[in-house]
């Protein structure tokens, strides 16, 4: 990836701390490079080193400030030690973008393992329980703004069979995005969720489907899935610019809302 270019001066997130979860690619490493742009300082916490630290190496490079811890998203003990040194290192976390998560197996509901059920929601949903759970002290301190990566699936597109699990978790993290803002809007603190579509990422490289061809519904769709692009799927880039609103004064009234960054995909195959 492309270095960004030289930080702006009077940079909109200048002094801001951001935790940023799953940075080795993709969503987070976009986002990182361009919050790192407009002046925050990066905390990075993946449960890969090496991608992870690429990133960081970018932002460093470019004259930005950037540290990665390595922990598991799922694991209390793990997220509550990684963050409160996040927190006591800086004073402060000002923006927490939610990112990392898993597609993880799909396939028939009756094929679907427990297992499998369990590891999806531990993921994506736990580890968001966890990554704002334990941001919170700090984001009281002077309010803040809390970024959820949900997906359009599971919240307006019910269309790819198989993926119970994963649409599930999607759909409670909008649910958690509303219960949250709510609770922490007495501190100044704003939670919103966004729900990317087609994605041009790796993420899809890790998905496990298993046998859904007997299960799909046949569904043909006019040509080009995503209406605004004639089917061109969108990039990490553009998802960082909505972050980078969300994160922004620009966004200061806006909380427990969703938004959702497709070019109108979910329209056509809800």
């Amino acid at each position: 990836m492309q270095l960004p270019d030289p930080p702006l001066k009077n940079q909109p997130l200048q002094d801001k701390v951001a935790l940023i979860t799953g940075t080795g690619s993709g969503i987070g490493r976009a986002t990182a490079l361009l919050l790192a742009k407009q002046g925050a300082k990066i905390f990075s916490i993946d449960r890969t080193a090496e991608p992870a630290e690429a990133t960081a190496e970018m932002i460093r490079q470019n004259g930005g400030e950037a540290q990665v811890s390595i922990a598991d998203i799922s694991h209390a003990d793990s997220m509550q030690q990684t963050i409160q040194a996040i927190g006591e290192k800086y004073g402060q976390i000002d923006i927490v973008f939610a990112n990392a998560g898993v597609n993880g197996v799909w396939a028939s509901l009756e094929d679907l393992t427990p297992e499998e059920w369990d590891d999806t929601l531990n993921t994506n949903l736990k580890g968001t329980f966890l990554t704002v759970k334990y941001a919170v002290p700090y984001l009281k301190q002077h309010g803040g703004s809390v970024i959820i990566n949900s997906s359009v699936n599971g919240t307006r597109m019910f269309s790819n069979t198989g993926a119970t699990a994963y649409a599930c978790s999607k759909a409670a993290q909008v649910a958690f995005s509303k219960m949250v803002a709510l609770e922490l809007a007495r501190y100044r603190i704003r939670v919103n969720v966004i729900c990317p579509g087609a994605i041009a990422t790796d993420i899809s490289e890790s998905t496990q489907k298993r046998a859904l061809e007997h299960i799909k519904e046949p569904v043909e769709y006019p040509e080009g899935r995503i209406p605004l692009t004639d089917g061109q799927a969108g990039t990490a880039e553009q998802v960082a610019q909505l972050v980078l609103f969300l994160s922004s004064d620009a966004a200061s009234h806006i909380s427990g809302t969703e938004v959702w960054i497709d070019g109108a995909e979910s329209l056509l195959q809800g």
